[in-house]
């Protein structure tokens, strides 16, 4: 199982950070992604709403950061389009007749939110503009 979604977006992300002037089209980003405008116009779709990035129709029409990208850590751009924990997911049905089977969700439980809280945190500390300054 491979989870694109937030390479995708911090790609759109650093796209419109280099570009801040610019209204960048979804065909111009997937051109970049070599993805299908679709799946790029989606994720906009999931940044707009999340108050990233705001976006106009139209011939001149495109997107730009809705904020500085000094103001936009990596860790909201991660927040948004998270739909897993980082570990994964855990086994639905264990055994529940098994001294580790009855327990084992619980313990994973805590084990995911610690592990989940310590990339947010990591990500916390990193902003777009530091991201997007390793490129050319």
């Amino acid at each position: 199982m491979s989870n694109t979604r937030f390479a995708t977006a911090i790609h759109i992300m650093t796209l419109l950070a280099k570009s801040p002037q610019d209204w960048l089209s979804s065909e111009w980003i997937a051109s970049s992604i070599n993805v299908n405008p679709v799946v790029v116009r989606k994720e906009i779709g999931v940044l707009r709403e999340s108050g990233l990035i705001i976006s106009k129709q139209g011939k001149e029409g495109g997107s730009q950061l809705a904020k500085s990208a000094t103001a936009i850590t990596i860790s909201e751009i991660y927040s948004v389009v998270k739909n897993t924990e980082v570990l994964g997911k855990k086994n639905q049905n264990p055994n529940p007749a098994c001294s580790v089977g009855k327990e084992i969700n619980n313990h994973l439980n805590d084990l995911f939110i610690e592990t989940d809280q310590l990339v947010l945190n990591f990500l916390g500390n990193k902003s777009l503009q530091e991201f997007s300054d390793q490129f050319e």
